[in-house]
């Protein structure tokens, strides 16, 4: 049953018309990002919603004559996931490539996270495009991820020897965040490798920080699903507090985000810890869109509270949450040397 529902997928996406202006985003991410071999099989899983974006992923494939297996997870088991279907799993075990274009549904993390442990066993190099759009696929995936790679060599290098990161915003962010050297920077710029799945549209370095102190005025965007639920938050931006790496305080004239931001940070007993500290390097965005898969890769500095992704930073706690959370116009300093003004690097790519 569930081979045949693929098969009819692989028919339906092959049959799909799909507004050529997706072609470009899909081209970057099938042979310039994921580098996609002959005779590499793929996975590619998809919804209802994202229908046509895997139609024109799945047209690049096609073109280059490689074997895949589609699936829409409509097709395969109710949303909003409580697993990741078997069915997929199964398939996922023999592909070197995956595709997961797909927008994601209320406390659906657990089952992503089942994924990418299929994706880390097996070193398959895996494109997450969770929440991907037209609009993504018009901005972020049109980047030019080679230069975007070039860059975010050369920030991971400066803050691979740094003890400690500052990083300040006109709107008010002051955050000091001091570094462990045991815990790895990880350079996720788009360039997907078997070593470390990557979302798409590509561009930022990250950590588990060691300790992070301050105020974090979020006039960009939070993440997970409340990102869809509240967007730009320029108007109505969230103020925290950390404190020894955990939040501390939350403000808003919107009580409702501040309630909701509240309420996910305090899920686990590591909802509420950073888990991430991270620098965006795609180059190529020009303002924060609403959107977290593209908007964590803006030029500037991102926070996450949750879980630490310590199957590649080296961190041994672990959290079943995980919220990023995205301002704008920053300064960042890596130990004495400025590395950013304004939202803008002071290292060339």
């Amino acid at each position: 049953m569930s081979l045949h529902t693929a098969q009819q997928s692989n028919r339906q996406l092959n049959q799909l018309p799909f507004d050529p202006e997706l072609a470009p985003g899909a081209r970057n991410a099938v042979r310039v990002c994921l580098r996609v071999q002959p005779g590499e099989k793929v996975t590619v899983i998809t919804d209802q919603v994202s229908l046509e974006i895997a139609a024109a992923l799945v047209r690049e494939l096609d073109q280059l004559g490689n074997p895949y297996q589609a699936w829409v997870l409509e097709d395969v088991a109710p949303r909003p996931l409580s697993d990741f279907p078997q069915a997929i799993a199964d398939d996922l075990e023999s592909s070197q490539v995956s595709i997961f274009a797909v927008q994601a549904q209320t406390n659906e993390l657990k089952s992503r996270m089942q994924m990418t442990d299929i994706v880390n066993r097996r070193h398959i190099r895996h494109a997450h495009m969770v929440n991907i759009n037209r609009q993504i696929m018009l901005e972020g995936m049109r980047a030019d991820f080679q230069k975007v790679d070039r860059l975010s060599a050369k920030v991971v290098e400066r803050v691979r020897a740094a003890k400690q990161i500052r990083a300040t915003t006109p709107s008010g962010t002051n955050l000091i965040a001091d570094m462990n050297p045991n815990y790895r920077w990880v350079k996720t710029s788009g360039i997907i490798s078997t070593e470390k799945w990557g979302n798409l549209p590509g561009g930022e370095i990250f950590t588990t920080p060691g300790e992070v102190n301050g105020t974090f005025v979020i006039d960009g965007v939070v993440g997970d699903y409340l990102c869809a639920k509240f967007g730009d938050l320029k108007a109505t931006p969230l103020t925290i507090r950390v404190k020894q790496n955990r939040l501390v305080d939350a403000e808003s004239s919107n009580r409702e985000l501040r309630d909701d931001f509240w309420a996910y940070t305090h899920t686990d007993e590591n909802s509420d810890r950073v888990g991430e500290f991270a620098i965006g390097t795609n180059i190529e965005l020009k303002d924060v869109i609403g959107q977290i898969l593209q908007d964590e890769k803006y030029p500037g500095v991102h926070i996450a509270f949750g879980n630490p992704y310590g199957a590649h930073t080296g961190a041994e706690w672990f959290s079943a949450t995980h919220i990023d959370v995205v301002g704008r116009k920053f300064d960042i300093w890596a130990d004495e040397e400025q590395i950013m003004s304004n939202g803008k690097f002071l290292i060339e790519a």
